[in-house]
């Protein structure tokens, strides 16, 4: 639908649209006392930036009136070039000339304004809700490297990681999705280093989505998967500027979506989770056995309750026999099988997880190591598991947090269970098929059109340089080339010949 001509017609659709909307300011006064000509604005309480409104659109408006042609039979000029002319001192203007435009503008915080005899209206970019402007880091903490994090403004996202990357081939690619929501979502990457492919493929998905609404990005993570059936995450999401910029660089896409302090990052490997953002801040050395640790924790995370099961109810002959005697001598009065002991403190350690996470901070990081001492603790003396049981489960939880991504972590334990049922029903031999089976869905899984176990399978499409940045960080002057994300047309990122020898530098 378009803009009428008769202003008092435009009124009266939108008062109309937005019936019931008492937090919307609307106001009609005249601007030209010869022509009997009004203007009409109205924007959202909250949404727009009063201060703009006041200083740079109503006083340009209303004084603008003389310079209002005084003939009547001389055409009026154009709105936009009266707010020109009147001396607007805001630079974001648009003209629009279809409502439905207006209302979508007018909902994310401008300001419209319409003058009688005008089809055309003036958007002024006015944007101004609260928002907690760039925070600290909560999830994703690092000893050594930025504490800036994502807010809930996509516009103040997009500026963190350009402030990053002052590159012209940055784009920021805008789209919308969600019929009610309407919500922005902008696409950054570097043109000519992202695969075309992948982001035609990204493109495709986000513009199928037929939705209500997106109010955040765990929901359009889901739409976008390339099986969202999988416990897996095959997209990855950071809440740290650098990190999106550092994946940019290597070929990668951040959709940044408002309303959500978190960055998604395609393509996303296996490899990519077990990687942190101070990795590339420190002495490769020590980041190199601190990746090693993590790789280490995710088998103990995964394997380990399963592994006990396994060896103690049908192999416990694999253990040295002082050993065997010991669990032995603490097991004679539980009255529970050991898949029953695991399960209960299984149970018991993700009731404080989950306890942990919805009370206050300070709190609950007290909840979850007093609460599994003294769960624990209890549970030996009540004879109702072993003291065995309470160090594996411990070491297990304990190595789930040495994982950068909750994503994974999360995937991680629905997956032990699956490895518990198999090896308490059929002992290692259940241990390992239960290994093979999600070993064969892992590598099953793509993330846009890239292998997940990428690089330890199908490494040699890069000519396994990928193994350079994966268990183990080797210094960045060996990395020439860009991860498999990039284009392989543009996967030089390194030129080492003007660095010569490092010994000879001086």
């Amino acid at each position: 639908m378009q803009l009428h001509s008769e202003l008092d017609k435009n009124i009266q659709y939108f008062e109309d649209i937005f019936t019931d909307c008492g937090d919307m300011v609307k106001r009609k006064f005249p601007i030209s006392a010869s022509l009997s000509r009004h203007a009409y604005v109205i924007y959202f309480d909250a949404m727009a930036d009063r201060q703009i409104l006041e200083a740079s659109v109503l006083p340009r408006l209303m004084a603008s009136a003389q310079k209002q042609p005084e003939n009547f039979f001389v055409p009026p000029i154009s709105l936009l070039e009266t707010i020109k002319e009147g001396g607007m001192t805001t630079a974001d203007l648009r003209e629009e000339t279809d409502v439905d435009k207006i209302i979508h503008a007018v909902l994310a915080g401008d300001t419209a304004i319409m003058v009688d005899g005008s089809e055309t209206a003036v958007l002024v970019a006015t944007k101004g809700f609260p928002n907690r402007g760039v925070p600290e880091t909560s999830t994703e903490v690092v000893v050594q490297g930025s504490n800036e994090a994502f807010s809930e403004v996509m516009r103040i996202n997009t500026a963190l990681i350009r402030r990053r990357i002052k590159d012209p081939t940055l784009k920021v690619k805008q789209m919308q999705v969600g019929r009610r929501t309407v919500t922005d979502i902008a696409l950054c990457y570097l043109d000519g280093i992202v695969r075309k492919e992948v982001l035609a493929r990204a493109e495709k998905r986000i513009q199928n989505i037929d939705i209500d609404g997106i109010l955040d990005c765990g929901a359009l993570e889901e739409f976008i998967e390339e099986d969202y059936q999988s416990p897996f995450p095959q997209t990855q999401i950071t809440e740290r500027p650098d990190k999106a910029a550092s994946a940019i660089l290597e070929g990668r896409i951040a959709i940044v979506v408002d309303n959500s302090p978190m960055v998604i990052l395609i393509p996303a490997i296996i490899d990519s989770f077990f990687q942190s953002a101070e990795d590339y801040n420190q002495r490769w050395e020590i980041m190199s056995l601190s990746r090693l640790i993590r790789f280490v924790a995710a088998f103990f995370a995964l394997a380990l309750p399963g592994l006990y099961i396994a060896v103690t109810t049908f192999h416990p002959n694999m253990l040295p026999m002082i050993l065997t005697f010991k669990m032995a001598a603490a097991r004679e009065s539980i009255p529970f099988p050991a898949v029953l002991e695991v399960l209960i403190m299984e149970f018991a350690f993700e009731l404080l997880r989950e306890a942990g996470i919805r009370l206050p901070r300070p709190v609950g990081s007290s909840i979850g190591i007093i609460g599994g001492l003294i769960v624990g603790e209890a549970a030996v003396s009540a004879g109702i598991v072993s003291p065995i049981v309470v160090i594996i489960v411990a070491l297990t939880g304990i190595a789930s947090f040495a994982i950068p991504s909750y994503s994974l972590v999360a995937a991680f334990r629905l997956s032990k269970f699956l490895i518990i049922a198999l090896a308490a029903a059929l002992g290692l031999l259940g241990f390992w098929i239960a290994l093979l089976i999600l070993l064969i869905h892992l590598a099953s899984l793509k993330s846009f059109g890239l292998p997940y176990l990428f690089p330890f399978a199908a490494g040699d499409i890069n000519g396994f340089t990928d193994f350079k940045d994966s268990i183990f960080r080797l210094p960045i002057i060996f990395m020439k080339k860009r991860p498999i994300y990039a284009n392989p047309e543009q996967e030089i990122r390194l030129d080492t010949a003007k660095l010569g020898n490092p010994r000879d530098r001086e």
